[in-house]
């Protein structure tokens, strides 16, 4: 079954974000890991979430914090800001568990490490 992606590309789920779920090698880019993750949260893909973290800010994960903050909230859509080689701009919409729409903003940065890209971490803009 062909579907739409999740993270807004306007490409099916099976050409886009899956490939990157399989292997996170696959990810070409920062923007297409951040596309992945997006994904990956409306999925509740926990582990995929955790191994694409950055190893150096890994261990500060919990993977019972990031499976609540996926499952909790609807994701309803994701908007790219702006993306350049280690950074994307976006801001997530969702819908909180007391059904109020939420927007994240965020500035992400991203590092590529022995040929795979990684999440580092992010600030929340405005």
């Amino acid at each position: 079954m062909n579907m739409n992606c999740y993270c807004g590309s306007g490409n099916n789920y099976e050409d886009c974000c899956k490939s990157v779920h399989l292997d996170l090698k696959n990810a070409e880019s920062a923007e297409q890991l951040m596309r992945a993750r997006y994904s990956a949260f409306r999925l509740s893909m926990v582990d995929f979430l955790y191994n694409s973290f950055h190893p150096n800010s890994r261990r500060f994960q919990k993977k019972t914090e990031i499976e609540q903050w996926s499952k909790e909230n609807k994701w309803e859509g994701l908007e790219i800001i702006k993306a350049t080689e280690n950074t994307v701009e976006f801001m997530a919409f969702y819908m909180d568990p007391f059904g109020e729409k939420q927007r994240h903003h965020e500035k992400s940065r991203f590092q590529k490490l022995q040929g795979t890209w990684y999440y580092v971490d992010g600030r929340i803009v405005g």
